[in-house]
């Protein structure tokens, strides 16, 4: 449930969801729970590989960060800056960047320099060597470590 914005400026925010490299039904998709969650948008600003959406509840946007990884795969990083201040209190802006994977499950990748399969995408990424038949868990915070062929 997102909070009343009563008395907030039409650009408030305290997240920025930073999609990455994704494809039109990752945004769509997001932009479907925004909706759904009847979340307001300060504003929607188009970087050079993606987008910002500046939202204004932090926790909806972890939220939806962590849903998005479980549905489409992806590297997702959480941070937080402090904001201001307000009666003692610290207030933090958070920012959740979503990174798509470029690979789905059946292709064929390179990781340490050896060719893989890509079994599965799910907490982690889950490889099979095509010749040896090692398989490798990779983390989401690696994904630059693996390369589509």
């Amino acid at each position: 449930m997102v909070r009343s914005l009563e008395g907030k400026h039409a650009n408030y925010f305290e997240a920025i969801l930073q999609l990455r490299e994704v494809t039109p039904e990752v945004l769509a998709f997001t932009e479907q729970q925004i909706t759904k969650g009847h979340l307001p948008i300060a504003k929607i600003k188009k970087v050079q590989n993606g987008y910002d959406y500046y939202l204004t509840d932090n926790s909806f946007t972890k939220a939806l960060g962590k849903k998005l990884q479980e549905t489409f795969g992806g590297q997702i990083i959480n941070t937080a800056t402090l904001h201001t201040q307000k009666k003692g209190k610290e207030l933090y802006r958070g920012t959740v960047l979503f990174r798509q994977a470029s690979f789905k499950k059946g292709d064929l990748v390179f990781y340490k320099g050896e060719e893989y399969m890509v079994i599965n995408r799910g907490t982690e990424i889950f490889l099979h060597q095509r010749n040896g038949g090692k398989k490798e868990r990779v983390k989401w915070r690696d994904l630059e470590k693996i390369r589509i062929i």
